[in-house]
């Protein structure tokens, strides 16, 4: 008997479904749901791609209430729950029926939930248009006005109902205050296991990564490729390799192009002037990239262009 008594407080201390959802999850929930909205409407515009260009510019904060209209159809208004916080296992509920038992929003609550939603969206982005149409009319110079001063109350509004959910993980937004709606988990939680084998490789990889982030720097890049460069060069050699005179004289070692005012460093390769002097105010053991030659005196290189043409005309 007394084992049985005292099962009971054990079946209690389960997690419960109305059990509070953390802060970072109902800030996810918003995050997919914005995701959402732009997915939906990429996608919309893009059957109207090959139309006029600006055809549904005049309507599309319309068109854009109509879609969130839909959405709030299929998911506020059938489940209580956004597309968001479905995939996250959260649902709104009822907070201003006391209770420990689930209950979900009313009909009153949806609706104003729609109105203060998708309407706000639609008269924030469809208020421009329709007072710019009168700029002239003291009734729409006092409508603007007073709109402003609106948004802007509720801007702080927000901001203060923002900073409350930080400090308390309640009602993260305005309009989840005023309507009294709180989101829950629509299923019981499990306890939260942790996974040490990927906190390990997670901690593994930081560190390496912080490893190469201190190293890189410290590793003269033009010097390795020039010592890779000259293992190769018996082998370029070999291959007797036609033009190679050519080649260094029309092409800069840095960036490979025609050289720009050339310049040399005392081996066989051209360099551009600009190339040549960013790199060794950058560097001071600069190198040539080519075949590693130390640098010495910069001294100007004199193409014979008519030598060549005539070689080449011949």
């Amino acid at each position: 008997m007394a084992g049985a008594g005292g099962d009971k407080p054990f079946a209690k201390a389960g997690p419960s479904p109305l059990s509070r959802v953390l802060r970072i999850s109902q800030l996810d929930a918003f995050e997919l749901d914005g995701a959402l909205e732009q997915l939906v409407w990429s996608q919309f515009t893009q059957c109207f791609q090959h139309f006029k260009p600006g055809l549904l510019t005049p309507v599309e904060p319309e068109l854009k209430a109509l879609l969130q209209l839909l959405l709030w159809r299929f998911t506020i208004f059938s489940n209580s729950a956004t597309v968001g916080q479905s995939l996250l296992n959260i649902r709104y509920k009822n907070s201003l029926i006391p209770g420990q038992k689930y209950r979900p929003m009313s009909r009153p609550q949806k609706f104003w939930f729609l109105l203060l939603t998708v309407g706000e969206k639609w008269l924030r982005e469809r208020s421009h248009s329709l007072f710019l149409n009168h700029p002239a009319e003291s009734n729409a110079h006092k409508a603007r006005k007073v709109l402003s001063i609106l948004m802007g109350l509720t801007k702080v509004a927000s901001l203060v109902n923002f900073l409350l959910f930080l400090q308390r993980g309640t009602y993260p937004t305005l309009t989840e205050r005023l309507l009294g709606v709180q989101p829950v988990f629509s299923r019981p939680q499990g306890p939260r296991g942790i996974n040490f084998q990927f906190l390990n490789r997670e901690l593994l990889w930081h560190g390496f990564a912080e490893f190469l982030i201190f190293l890189l720097p410290l590793i003269n890049m033009w010097k390795l490729k020039a010592s890779i460069a000259t293992l190769f060069s018996p082998l370029n050699e070999l291959r007797g390799m036609e033009g190679s005179e050519e080649t260094y004289c029309t092409e800069c070692a840095v960036c490979g192009e025609w050289p720009t005012m050339p310049h040399s460093v005392g081996c066989n390769h051209v360099f551009c002037y600009y190339c040549l002097k960013s790199h060794t105010i950058a560097n001071i053991c600069f190198t040539c990239p080519k075949c590693g030659t130390e640098t010495g005196t910069i001294e100007p290189v004199r193409l014979h262009v008519g030598t060549e043409l005539h070689q080449t005309s011949d």
